[in-house]
């Protein structure tokens, strides 16, 4: 027990966990103080057409709004400690299983977008970087600032023009679950997963070539070069390999950012993930629905950044976590 806890490894993730944890406590804290400003009665909207002065009084209850609002806070806390984020105001469902059911379609869309950028970005980040001040050069410069600078609803709309109304290949909108419907799954995910792959992508083409760039200028670059290796031994060996480091820190951002929700994506093309789920909470002001997502959003951020702190030791040996 001793020599596991005085692994550098377990005391590292161990610290890392205790300082998650008060993140988190505060991403509570501000995610319950600021969705209480929201203008907009949460309960006469959930109510709608159904709305009665009864009514109105017993779902303000049940839902505790009729209590102080520091009494809403701690209740909050005390809840939420123990892995019950409350019911939505819209259906009563249980929070926690609303973010569950709203998660898997989340991770599919992250993991194949952020598997396509990678497949866009390394190769042609690092193909740009070796042929600086070439054509080849300025075509992936042109094509990554296109890419940065095109919004991603926009980018969804032309794929759907291309792909769904012209050449009728693939559905607009919509979802399948994996385990019921391989092939339905795959064809709706290729679209909204190629929208957040090609903006990704362009942004790390950037950061790729830029490392690869400053790597590529070090002395012992220079040396292994003067040593006559080969260079595609020098590239692989000396250069890529130590650009790895803002490779992983990019490819975590971009990772997280897809994992939190890319709203406008996830509206345009009907995707069920969390950033859809945010999305509509906010419209209908449900308060457990807004704090449940952004403390899910908040966790999955922290969880990514730990493994890519982690990876840095498994990439770089001489890095240690201390």
């Amino acid at each position: 027990m001793s020599r596991l806890v005085s692994n550098p490894v377990v005391r590292f993730v161990t610290r890392r966990l205790a300082y998650s944890a008060v993140v988190l406590l505060g991403v509570l804290v501000v995610s319950f103080a600021l969705v209480h400003l929201v203008p907009g009665d949460p309960v006469r909207i959930a109510l709608g057409t159904r709305y009665t002065p009864e009514a109105y009084e017993a779902l303000r209850a049940a839902s505790g709004l009729d209590q102080p609002i520091v009494t809403q806070f701690f209740s909050y806390i005390g809840s939420a400690l123990t892995g019950d984020l409350g019911v939505s105001f819209r259906n009563g469902d249980p929070v926690t299983e609303i973010l569950l059911d709203r998660l898997p379609a989340t991770v599919s869309l992250a993991a194949v977008g952020i598997t396509i950028a990678l497949l866009i970005a390394i190769p042609a980040g690092i193909w740009s970087a070796l042929r600086e001040g070439k054509v080849s050069d300025a075509i992936v410069r042109i094509g990554s600032q296109f890419g940065v600078s095109i919004p991603d609803f926009w980018m969804g709309i032309l794929l759907i023009a291309l792909f769904s109304t012209t050449l009728h290949w693939l559905p607009t909108s919509g979802y399948r679950p994996l385990l019921s419907d391989p092939g339905g799954w795959l064809r709706h995910l290729v679209l909204p997963a190629l929208t957040v792959a090609l903006v990704a992508g362009a942004i790390m083409t950037r950061y790729v070539r830029s490392a690869v760039l400053e790597v590529a200028a070090m002395g012992y670059v220079r040396t292994a070069r003067s040593k006559g290796l080969a260079p595609r031994v020098v590239t692989l060996r000396h250069t890529v390999r130590n650009a790895l480091i803002p490779i992983l820190t990019i490819t975590g951002i971009q990772l997280a950012t897809i994992m939190s929700g890319v709203i406008v994506v996830e509206v345009v093309f009907a995707w069920p993930g969390l950033g859809r789920l945010v999305y509509n909470a906010v419209a209908a002001r449900d308060y457990p629905v807004i704090q449940g997502t952004v403390l899910l959003i908040a966790a999955l951020f922290l969880l990514i950044n730990l493994i890519v702190d982690v990876l840095y030791a498994v990439v770089d040996p001489r890095i240690r976590l201390s």
